[in-house]
């Protein structure tokens, strides 16, 4: 069975549009965990927009915090307490992508980062890094806090324009797979997202 985890360097590197991207080519059921920020809809509420699945398949979130920061500041703002377990992967039938929020270090709770979560859910791990200017750094940072925690590294999806030394240069010095790169899509719906995941990534290499 089919279970990945998408995570990102930082925020709005794309993660989310690469998560219904693969979600819908899986045909797998969607689950975000930790929602910070409502204004402007959810990101479970986009990815059911792009990925074409069934709305059933979009899960529900286990904490939907109001306020668009770090998912322990929405929690203290909300007079939440995150309970970590809560967080377990659902068990469902067939294959399953998980989304993060932000990048592997931000913090969940006053002592737990997303890359603590991962490693106890033991799942392979996406990186979803952007190539613009700065990507070289935030990815090898972020591998690196994940192989500090064990954390399997399926390898990295890249958004953007083809920045090839970049890119390069994150896969041997990170030493991960280059999974493929997503462009920036003049329209984005879910057919157009669709024929350009299939166009740039192979879906064995998910599997």
């Amino acid at each position: 069975m089919t279970r990945v985890v998408v995570t990102g360097t930082d925020t709005d590197v794309g993660k989310t549009v690469f998560a219904a991207a693969l979600a819908g080519a899986l045909d797998a059921s969607y689950w975000k965990p930790v929602q910070a920020g409502l204004d402007g809809g959810s990101d479970a509420s986009r990815v059911a927009a792009l990925s074409g699945l069934a709305r059933e398949r979009i899960l529900p979130e286990a904490y939907r915090l109001t306020t668009p920061c770090s998912p322990d500041r929405a929690a203290t703002l909300d007079g939440v307490t995150i309970d970590l377990d809560r967080l377990g992967p659902p068990a469902l039938p067939g294959p399953l992508v998980i989304e993060g929020a932000g990048g592997v270090m931000v913090p969940l709770t006053d002592t737990c980062v997303f890359a603590d979560l991962f490693a106890q859910w033991r799942l392979p791990v996406v990186i979803v890094a952007r190539t613009a200017l700065g990507t070289i750094n935030h990815s090898l940072l972020s591998i690196e806090a994940l192989r500090r925690r064990d954390v399997p590294i399926l390898g990295v999806a890249f958004v953007g324009d083809a920045v090839p030394h970049s890119e390069a240069a994150i896969v041997r010095l990170g030493e991960v797979r280059h999974l493929g790169r997503l462009p920036i899509l003049p329209r984005l719906d879910a057919a157009a997202l669709g024929a350009a995941f299939a166009a740039s990534f192979r879906l064995e290499d998910f599997r």
